[in-house]
């Protein structure tokens, strides 16, 4: 029987792989989002760990039960019995040697009849079976807002690198046309000297980039067990929507309800108020019903020398009163009464950081959404100034430095879209596990955004 959970969830993994395999193909454009949160699914330590921490907490139920269920137990005993007398008067009680044997099974049972606290223990386990799925909830959650977000940093810093290269490309075609210019006279050598710095700059800026990239692309590594390949990008442009419904604090209280930490923390809670009952109960009698039956075989005892046998029975009740116990009853009801307190206090602060955080989220959601379109209208701006700044130098009114400079904006205002692209789903994301509501549905829409 102790070997079932492991069996079990043997079979879940390989259907998860199955499943895997069945409804996420790899597209020669590369992973998508999707297929990475299934393997996380099945590869995550972190999520693993609370599988089979939510595993052995199930049990909890069974082991309390089993105190209010008959306790029978079987034994068997063997024995080798020496009587020694040695008498001081041998004429009237001469002294005497006598050795026997005994043997025989025994068959023991209670039932509790009666007992407050047991009952109140059967409730808590139930309570921490609650708990254990709030938390189990909670770190799947936790898990697709992670891999959402480790994957969209390996876009981003993809991206900040792409951004670079094609500025140090861009500045790289300026440097050159500023080198024969410069030789044809046409253009001084302050020209090329603005143009190699830029360059070099760039060059060390991509440096820190690469890195930068490998660190996301480490991170997305360590929770699905291998290395990704290539991601699928986000499409361009894609429409953004804002969140539903549009007001923070629906979402803030929301989040103070079915958040999945304050489900957690509320069976905490109840768990403290059955933990001081319990202790209260302490007072109370118990009533049990005990009995057994006993078998011995024995070659002689001090008074009968020929071998015999024994068959003995016993049924009883046992009321136990506690009349003292040395103040040990009251100091457990204080603690008890201290650790109610703190879980209440919990409770508040979980619901407080519920609150917070779908709030967080929901700045970000919808400051988010005005950066995007702001960034977009930013972007035709940026190409429309490059356009006129390299035909300024052209025409002689604009210097390389102008050339450069809009260059730069440019691809930095085309980073930052893709950035806050990035940063609006996630935290839409955040939002929807901050009011406990994060399905896999979800996952799928940001999915569908992603280039096929």
């Amino acid at each position: 029987m102790r070997r079932t959970p492991r069996i079990v969830l043997g079979i879940a993994r390989c259907g998860a792989l199955a499943l895997l395999m069945l409804a996420a193909p790899a597209f020669a454009d590369g992973t998508d989002l999707l297929a990475l949160t299934r393997e996380a699914l099945i590869n995550d330590p972190t999520y693993s760990a609370a599988r089979y921490t939510q595993l052995a907490a199930i049990e909890a139920v069974p082991q309390a039960r089993s105190n209010l269920l008959p306790n029978v137990s079987a034994s068997v005993g063997d024995a080798a019995n020496r009587y020694d007398f040695r008498s001081e008067n041998q004429l009237l009680l001469p002294s005497f040697e006598k050795t026997f044997n005994s043997w025989g099974p025994a068959l023991n049972f209670s039932v509790p009849l009666y007992s407050a606290p047991l009952w109140e223990s059967l409730t808590q386990a139930k309570l921490s079976v609650k708990q254990s799925e709030a938390q189990l909830a909670q770190a799947r959650s936790d898990l697709l807002v992670r891999v959402a977000q480790a994957y969209f940093d390996v876009l981003a810093a993809q991206d900040a690198l792409t951004a670079l290269r094609e500025n140090k490309k861009a500045v790289s075609e300026q440097l050159a046309q500023a080198k024969r210019e410069f030789e044809v006279g046409t253009k001084t050598i302050v020209d090329t000297h603005e143009a190699k710095a830029r360059y070099d700059q760039i060059d060390a800026q991509e440096q820190v980039a690469r890195g930068d990239l490998a660190i996301k692309q480490s991170a997305l590594r360590a929770i699905i067990g291998h290395d990704p390949g290539e991601l699928q990008r986000l499409r361009d442009p894609i429409q953004l929507d804002p969140p539903k419904p549009n007001d923070v604090e629906t979402w803030a209280h929301n989040a103070e309800q079915a958040n999945y930490s304050v489900m957690a923390a509320r069976a905490a809670s109840e768990i403290a108020h059955h933990e001081t009952k319990r202790a209260h109960d302490a007072y109370l009698p118990s009533v049990n019903v005990t009995g057994g039956i006993q078998y011995q075989r024995s070659t002689g005892s001090l008074y009968i020398p020929v071998t015999n046998n024994t068959t003995g029975s016993s049924l009883g009740i046992t009321l136990t009163v506690p009349v003292f116990t040395g103040g040990a009853i009251q100091s457990q009801v204080r603690e008890a009464l201290a650790h109610e307190e703190r879980a209440d206090q919990d409770l508040e602060l979980a619901r407080r950081t519920a609150a917070q955080a779908a709030r967080q989220a929901y700045t970000g959601v919808d400051y988010g959404l005005a950066q995007v379109q702001a960034l977009e209208s930013a972007e035709l701006s940026a190409k429309t100034q490059l356009d006129s700044t390299r035909l300024g130098y052209q025409v002689g009114v604009r210097i390389n430095l102008d050339v450069l400079n809009a260059n730069t904006q440019l691809f930095n205002t085309q980073r930052d879209l893709k950035k806050a692209r990035y940063d609006f789903l996630i935290n839409g994301l955040k939002l929807k596990a901050a009011a406990g509501n994060l399905q896999d549905e979800d996952i799928q829409v940001v999915n569908s955004l992603l280039q096929r």
